[in-house]
């Protein structure tokens, strides 16, 4: 079984046009970062791409989940990030177009200053 961190580099290696994809490790998985603002992560050997209102609907038209996961008060939905579409997945081409929309959304959230309270 490929572990996320390899499958997350695995798909960081298909992207192109973006220069150097750094893989991290993140809560169970492993996230995918460009000039250090994460645009995706994968966990549970599915790839979540960052989706804003601009993009939302594109992942939806193609029937791609938002992220989710047990919590403890019942089941928690993340629409900040959505499943990759998988036809995108065996195609570099595709997988960069909607990496490249997803970094897009993940720069157009303001970043937050390290100790702010």
């Amino acid at each position: 079984m490929t572990s996320q961190r390899a499958l997350a580099e695995e798909y960081a290696a298909r992207i192109e046009g973006f220069g150097p994809i750094s893989v991290h490790r993140y809560f169970g998985g492993a996230s995918l970062r460009a000039d250090g603002v994460q645009f995706g992560f994968v966990m549970k050997g599915v790839l979540y791409l960052k989706a804003d209102e601009v993009s939302r609907g594109a992942f939806e038209r193609h029937g791609c989940a938002p992220f989710s996961y047990a919590g403890a008060s019942g089941q928690v939905t993340v629409a900040a990030y959505y499943e990759a579409p998988g036809e995108a997945l065996d195609d570099p081409e595709g997988l960069s177009g909607w990496a490249a929309d997803a970094l897009r959304a993940a720069r157009s959230v303001p970043q937050r200053k390290r100790g702010a309270s």
